[in-house]
């Protein structure tokens, strides 16, 4: 199965910026294949959708907290999906998990836990 690891979180004062990293390893799949998710979980909240990128050169969408602000890219080459944010405020505050395949709605809280890996923290103060 394909392994994803998150990384890059940190701690960022507000209107900073971070660049997370989700790196796919274990066995060989054609990456351009499969789309490409990321998630957050904040405290006693939630998993959110926040950014998808199609398979084979599709669409890429944002959810509207973060539209304008994240960028989601992909190199093939690297077989690692980036997640560039910037003008970080307190409220994107989470553990940001990367996933193959975006499932949406209700299909989130029924993915089994190890789906989302160990994910990455980042924190914005104030």
């Amino acid at each position: 199965q394909v392994q994803l690891e998150e990384s890059g979180g940190g701690l960022v004062q507000t209107g900073g910026s971070l660049r997370l990293s989700c790196a796919a390893s274990g066995r060989a799949f054609e990456f351009d294949d499969y789309a490409m998710g990321w998630f957050r979980q904040a405290p006693g909240k939630e998993r959110e959708g926040v950014a998808c990128t199609r398979a084979n050169g599709g669409s890429i969408s944002y959810s509207d907290s973060v539209k304008g602000r994240f960028t989601v890219s992909r190199d093939i080459a690297k077989n690692t999906v980036y997640l560039q944010m910037s003008n970080l405020k307190p409220e994107d505050t989470a553990v940001y998990y990367c996933t193959v395949d975006c499932p949406t709605g209700e299909n989130i809280g029924r993915m089994p836990d190890d789906y989302w890996g160990q994910g990455t923290q980042v924190a914005v103060y104030v």
